[in-house]
């Protein structure tokens, strides 16, 4: 089955995949508290705005995951104070669908103190709280749904969300909570994230 782009956001780890038909060569790339997803050096060029974006994003106590642009407007509301929940849901109504002719959606996911999972479809806007891992892809299972998924750091994650049993894989991201306490106000998150390129 081909889903497209997908996300699994757990209460403590992570994962962001690229499933592709359209444009295979690219590649999960890690900077300072980020992962960008860039074109191979052997890619063809193309004006597609929708092929390098920053995917992950370590925010003081909160990491963001999601398959486009809107990775950096949630991420900039965090720094500003937004709860993870509406810095989620706002962007993602703000920048709607990816207008694309496949109508995209775009997903995102926050990992915090609360974690959250979020899709906006041509159809509707939708962001749950995650007490468990949870999956949504940006098609055929375009709707939030619990997901068995094991990780237990973000080399694991990636790894994982690289190798499940979907069509087309391209690369894949893993972030996982490594400090703080969620009910330690006095203890800082930190985040690890790793990255699986296929080769």
């Amino acid at each position: 089955m081909y889903v497209g782009r997908f996300i699994v956001i757990g209460p403590e780890i992570g994962a962001y995949r690229v499933s592709s038909r359209s444009f295979p060569n690219r590649k999960a790339v890690a900077r300072d508290d980020a992962v960008t997803i860039a074109p191979t050096e052997d890619a063809p060029e193309t004006d597609n705005p929708y092929i390098s974006y920053n995917c992950a994003r370590n925010v003081g106590d909160t990491a963001v995951i999601g398959n486009g642009s809107q990775v950096d407007p949630i991420a900039e509301k965090l720094e500003l104070g937004y709860p993870a929940r509406d810095a989620l849901a706002e962007t993602l109504l703000a920048l709607d669908y990816e207008k694309d002719d496949y109508d995209t959606p775009r997903i995102a996911g926050t990992i915090g103190e609360k974690s959250y999972i979020g899709i906006v479809r041509r159809d509707a806007l939708v962001v749950k709280e995650v007490t468990q891992p949870t999956f949504v892809a940006t098609y055929e299972k375009d709707t939030p749904e619990p997901f068995a998924f094991r990780g237990e750091n973000a080399e694991e994650a990636a790894g994982m969300a690289y190798d499940l049993d979907f069509e087309h894989p391209v690369c894949a991201v893993g972030v996982a909570r490594t400090g703080g306490d969620a009910g330690d106000a006095n203890d800082g998150d930190s985040f690890s994230f790793a990255i699986e390129n296929g080769n």
